[in-house]
């Protein structure tokens, strides 16, 4: 009797250590798509990434490059002070999205512009995404909302 005790106990540890193991990797597969690193342009500059990488990029919209192409094509840079990347995007911006404004967008550099999925602008005059933030302050170039130049 006490042997079979023993085997049973066993016999559950083993299910609940598969089960573990199991779950890990069904969250790890439901993940793989979900996770978008950032990167600010000088980021992208020094190190590109591989055309087929999915990641976020932000920072300012840069002033004077901003172009509206037939139907929904827009083309500009986006700059954290130290790079500039040319953008494309298909779709409709954001109402608030306009040059010199924080912006973070989703997509893959590919033959040396990024070609974005989803474009993310700020909501208002103020706000502007952490990572934008950190970036642009890497950069030296960020000052924050209301204080004098």
């Amino acid at each position: 009797m006490r042997g079979l005790k023993k085997k049973r106990r066993i016999q559950v540890i083993a299910l609940a250590a598969v089960a573990l193991v199991l779950a890990t990797g069904l969250i790890g597969y439901a993940m793989q798509d979900g996770i978008n690193f950032f990167r600010a342009p000088s980021q992208v500059m020094a190190e590109p990434p591989a055309p087929t990488e999915v990641f976020r990029i932000g920072g300012l919209v840069e002033e004077g490059t901003l172009k509206r192409g037939q139907g929904e094509v827009i083309s500009f840079n986006v700059t954290d002070g130290g790079a500039s990347i040319p953008v494309t995007f298909t779709g409709i911006l954001p109402d608030l999205f306009e040059e010199n404004q924080g912006m973070v967008g989703t997509g893959s550099y590919v033959n040396g512009v990024f070609q974005a999925t989803e474009i993310l602008a700020k909501h208002d005059e103020s706000y502007m995404p952490k990572e934008v933030i950190d970036a642009l302050k890497d950069q030296g170039v960020y000052v924050e909302p209301g204080a004098d130049s």
